[in-house]
């Protein structure tokens, strides 16, 4: 703790009496790992609303153009 800034020692001191047992090798996310975790949500909220949109926009029915191309007719013969 020989490094630390005289802020973060002063923050420190005055968190570690509002914690009963204060644990340095425990890390936990707090609340900016919560605002992040918040915004990919609704990110990924928002991005599977617009998806459901763009495929009830897709045609899925197939064109019938089953019709064999006259120009390049079929003999059978394998060129390779």
């Amino acid at each position: 703790m020989a490094d630390m800034s005289a802020s973060a020692s002063l923050a420190l001191t005055h968190l570690v009496p509002l914690a009963k047992e204060f644990d340095e090798d425990k890390v936990t996310p707090g609340v900016l790992g919560f605002i992040v975790f918040a915004a990919l949500a609704l990110a990924v909220w928002g991005l599977m609303k617009s998806m459901n949109r763009h495929m009830g926009r897709v045609n899925f029915a197939e064109a019938d153009d089953q019709q064999p191309d006259a120009a390049t007719p079929d003999t059978g013969k394998s060129t390779a």
